[in-house]
């Protein structure tokens, strides 16, 4: 694998995003579980119904069936049986004639129609319909939601607590789905501390791996977290030959600037095919992609939010086509922008910002303000990331831009 730091410029985002999907694959192995066990597994088979949903014409309301040609003779009716809910009316139900029947209740045989309880009155047996009805008034037919061998699920789809319960409506009490992807969580550095730890002079709190694991926890993985490794050559590199090991992907975060003199690009040279990218994005521009023995590797800028951007924008769509599940579909919306944006050409640049409508119902964007690569909090204050194209300059007050609205993840 080429090293893209060695080449003049640096590699558009689209190419590296590209180029780490067609090297990505997805796992195969798959297991069954009950339905209750599988939120957020992703279906391995598609899914037709066994069934229709519902399985029979019901009514809408309480109040009575009929056939819609009885009125025509006369507005009043014979009242002559119920039907509920799980009983319904045995018998047919002749001209003339009408019965009284629940809400969710199978239809009578010979009823086309329902009058709400509202528009009649009642005299003993004697029901007197006050309003002009159309055909299949307050009718649910069999099928109006889901017809028998629709198909309903497609292999792909994660299952949602929503689709959880499709399945249980239509009878199905297990499904086939992928196993969870696992994922290893490598921090390495003699500075970083835990939150907890007293820091000495030179420290930081280790935060990205705290992150990572919060939204690989989102994704519905296995993660094998290593903690934090120190700045020793054999502990780093036993630290990546246990995760090749146990895990389908390993994520570090940190060491791949250029020209760090750390032991994780040695390690990683030696362990497997690994390229050091230089990317045309902001933030985020250190970025390493490649494969050990038995996984693929992740390497993550140091900085908090260049680690997150490029593990958000690259590492989660690579990671969501290696757990065989749809692509990600991430919201994009065109702005007016309330702040003048510094930005040079030559990278795509993630902005922080706000996303709100105005009174005037118009879409509008607020940047957080600072967009340093370390501050963290700008981060927090968002729902939305302002992209520029890396051939944009600045941008003033007033002006267009197009937003991605935070998912799920973040």
């Amino acid at each position: 694998m080429s090293d893209c730091c060695t080449a003049p410029g640096l590699l558009p985002f689209e190419q590296a995003l590209a180029n780490m999907l067609t090297q990505v694959s997805p796992i195969t192995e798959t297991l069954t579980l009950p339905i209750e066990q599988a939120l957020h597994y992703v279906l391995a088979q598609d899914i037709a119904s066994p069934l229709n949903v519902p399985p029979h014409d019901n009514s809408a309301m309480d109040g009575y069936a009929f056939a819609l040609d009885s009125l025509s003779q006369s507005k009043t009716l014979t009242l002559v049986g119920r039907s509920m809910a799980g009983v319904p009316f045995q018998g047919q139900c002749q001209p003339g004639e009408c019965i009284r029947i629940m809400t969710g209740a199978k239809m009578p045989d010979g009823c086309d129609s329902v009058e709400m309880q509202e528009n009649v009155t009642v005299e003993g047996e004697r029901i007197t319909f006050l309003q002009e009805k159309r055909l299949g008034s307050h009718v649910r037919h069999a099928g109006e939601d889901i017809k028998h061998g629709q198909q309903v699920m497609h292999s792909g789809d994660k299952l949602t607590a929503v689709s959880i319960g499709v399945l249980a409506s239509l009878g199905i009490a297990e499904v086939v789905v992928y196993r969870k992807l696992k994922v290893a969580l490598i921090a390495t550095g003699d500075e970083l501390k835990l939150p907890g730890q007293a820091l000495r002079v030179g420290d930081i709190y280790e935060s990205n791996s705290f992150v990572l694991a919060a939204m690989l926890a989102k994704l519905h993985v296995e993660v094998i977290n290593f903690g934090i490794i120190t700045d020793d050559f054999e502990a780093i590199k036993a630290a990546f030959v246990s995760a090749d090991e146990q895990a389908d992907a390993v994520i570090s975060s940190g060491g791949v600037s250029v020209g760090d003199a750390d032991y994780t690009k040695t390690v990683l040279d030696e362990l497997g095919e690994i390229g050091f990218w230089k990317i045309a994005m902001k933030p985020g521009k250190p970025f390493a992609f490649g494969k050990l023995a038995n996984s693929v590797f992740f390497g993550l800028p140091g900085n908090p939010v260049s680690a997150l951007v490029t593990f958000h924008q690259l590492a989660l769509v690579a990671l969501t086509k290696m757990q065989n599940a749809q692509p990600l579909q991430r919201t994009q919306l065109t702005a007016t922008c309330s702040n003048d944006l510094y930005k040079s050409p030559g990278r795509m640049d993630f902005q922080r910002a706000v996303f709100s409508v105005n009174d005037l119902g118009e879409n509008v964007v607020d940047s957080t303000g600072a967009q340093g690569s370390g501050i963290l909090s700008s981060l927090a204050r968002a729902n939305c990331f302002i992209i520029l194209p890396s051939e944009q300059g600045r941008v003033a007050a007033g002006e267009k831009v197009t937003v991605q609205l935070f998912d799920h993840f973040l």
